[in-house]
């Protein structure tokens, strides 16, 4: 039984290290840039005021112990420049939100739960996209984006 257990733990999806790669959205294919009517930023569930994409959401708050920077599983979701540069890390929150933060600690950028694939600030602004077509997933995020994680 015991061993059971330990082996359906073992098979569930890992959380791992993110790499992060720059991208320029008038190179984007369409179905992954911002012109993409599922990718826009004023579609209403991609919108920094969705309930689950706000910052007013305590899931999304970098005091939530599950987004702090001091938090020992943080330190297996990094993300990470070719170079090896650390940048931040990331959380999922309940709702399936994907919340990227600073080494701060400071919520940077988001993927909403459903229904796009895209990354937008936290003012609402594409920001890139998530891969996740190698088991794990990387991070194609614009220079604008990545200039936010040193701000």
């Amino acid at each position: 039984m015991r061993l059971a257990l330990i082996l359906a733990l073992l098979a569930g999806p890992a959380m791992a290290d993110a790499p992060l790669f720059i991208v320029d959205r008038t190179q984007m294919a369409f179905d992954l840039g911002p012109g993409h009517p599922a990718n826009s930023p004023a579609r209403a569930s991609n919108s920094p005021n969705a309930a689950w994409n706000s910052a007013a959401n305590s899931a999304n708050s970098a005091a939530a112990y599950e987004n702090r920077p001091d938090n020992p599983a943080n330190q297996n979701r990094l993300i990470f420049t070719a170079d090896g540069h650390v940048l931040g890390y990331y959380a999922v929150n309940a709702g399936g939100v994907l919340n990227l933060f600073d080494l701060r600690g400071r919520r940077v950028a988001y993927r909403p739960a459903r229904g796009t694939r895209s990354l937008f600030t936290t003012a609402g602004e594409w920001c890139g996209t998530v891969d996740t077509n190698r088991g794990g997933f990387a991070l194609g995020v614009t220079r604008q984006c990545v200039a936010r994680f040193g701000q």
